[in-house]
């Protein structure tokens, strides 16, 4: 077993250095996805004062009376927007629910749009000002940004640089506003049990604060903890199964604070980037050699898949 001085450490590497070389940049982050599933990215181009407007308004909505917050709970959005409250969502089979409750913000699609029938309206907040226009200057911007890297990740797989356009093309993306309270002892429950994402590549704003770790090749949990504004960027099962498991969806997890932290909360604002939900996953012709037979044989859309997911987590 490794010894924290020898463990090895998920690579940053700087968006702003795309530009000036796509290839070098896109050789950094596909070697990092394809040896951890994650990546931690400087230099992404969201404003600081746009990611602090929406986390500013998170916490006040989180700052909110339990009744007031739970007249936010769709029943029937299946969790995939306004509020999920604490003590729902559970890792795929665990027993113990994870200690938080979260937001959720989509799309917004205009009038007559055929995706309507799949991607449920937001809601918003009235107890918040500014609520809608900070999540979604927030959502805006971090869709942006995971369409640069998804621009490294086609360069990687050897694919046009533009790829991925026309699959995340109005996509049921996410952004997920994340509040994990205080704890008061340990148990058997923690912030967030070990799992995987669902979707195709996560940005993760907020792990500067110690607990996130990914489950390394070798066994070991490896911490995740970007710098202050870092991304922290994860593959998603959707794109490992498009890649055929080239790229990997890595099991990580939120771990409950250190003692002399366990009085304070943690808020964090994951970006899930999905497919548009007619997309089909058909695993890439280049991802399949002798050595690498193709593992999903039955294409799937990213709709079907992304509600085969949510059963099992205890959100559809």
């Amino acid at each position: 077993m490794a010894t924290t001085l020898d463990k090895p450490a998920v690579p940053t590497v700087s968006l702003a250095s795309q530009e000036a070389d796509p290839d070098a940049f896109a050789q950094a982050l596909g070697g990092s996805f394809e040896r951890y599933g994650f990546a931690i990215v400087a230099d992404h181009g969201v404003s600081p004062a746009i990611i602090a407007d929406a986390e500013a308004k998170a916490k006040a909505f989180f700052a909110l009376p339990d009744d007031v917050k739970r007249a936010y709970h769709l029943k029937g959005s299946n969790g995939q927007r306004g509020y999920i409250p604490f003590g729902i969502e559970t890792a795929k089979g665990a027993k113990a629910y994870d200690l938080k409750e979260f937001w959720h913000v989509g799309r917004d699609l205009p009038e007559g749009d055929p995706l309507r029938a799949v991607m449920p309206d937001n809601v918003w907040p009235a107890e918040v000002q500014g609520f809608h226009e900070a999540e979604i200057a927030l959502y805006d911007a971090l869709e942006k940004a995971g369409a640069r890297l998804l621009s490294a990740v086609a360069r990687y797989l050897d694919l046009a640089p533009d790829y991925f356009e026309a699959t995340v093309e109005n996509g049921n993306s996410v952004l997920r506003l994340l509040h994990y309270p205080p704890i008061d002892a340990d148990g058997p429950n923690i912030r967030a049990g070990a799992h995987e994402d669902i979707n195709t590549i996560t940005l993760l704003l907020g792990a500067e604060e110690a607990g996130l770790e990914l489950l390394d090749r070798d066994g070991d949990w490896l911490p995740v903890q970007p710098g202050p504004g870092e991304l922290a960027i994860n593959v998603g099962d959707m794109l490992q199964r498009l890649t055929n498991n080239v790229l990997r969806s890595t099991t990580h997890r939120v771990m409950n604070p250190a003692p002399e932290r366990r009085g304070h909360s943690r808020y964090s604002m994951p970006f899930f980037l999905h497919f548009r939900p007619d997309y089909l996953i058909e695993t890439l012709p280049q991802c399949i050699t002798p050595d690498r037979p193709n593992l999903y044989p039955v294409p799937i859309t990213a709709h079907d898949y992304l509600f085969e997911r949510l059963r099992e987590i205890k959100l559809a």
